[in-house]
């Protein structure tokens, strides 16, 4: 009997950690103002401007942007590893710049911009 207790209380115990460690890993905040799930956008020369983003994307896929010019910050907050990146054309084509991870922003010069793409 006493075998069996000590197997179900591993087994418990088990469960609770893999559902934490579930859970934590697909939980992220609010960062700088910008939502867990997306890639936000501040406006030109304002920091993170108090926690308002410009602009804030959920979706993959290219996001056509329009009179964005001059230094921005683009925060990428989305989650599971989801990455962003900025393309010079409309609907992410042109030259496209390197891969945002997670949880990461850049000080962005948008004047030559024109679409900003989230891909899984």
């Amino acid at each position: 009997m006493n075998r069996f207790r000590r197997l179900a209380a591993v087994s418990v115990a088990t469960g609770a950690l893999m559902m934490a460690g579930a859970t934590s890993a697909q939980a992220v905040e609010t960062w700088e103002g910008c939502p867990a799930g997306a890639v936000c956008i501040y406006p030109e020369g304002a920091g993170f401007n108090e926690g308002r983003p410009s602009h804030a994307f959920f979706s993959y896929g290219a996001h056509n942007l329009e009179n964005q010019f001059g230094i921005h910050i683009v925060s990428n907050n989305q989650v599971d590893g989801a990455k962003a990146r900025t393309c010079t054309g409309f609907n992410g084509t042109g030259d496209c710049q390197g891969f945002m991870g997670p949880q990461t922003f850049v000080n962005k010069d948008l004047t030559p911009i024109n679409s900003i793409v989230l891909v899984p």
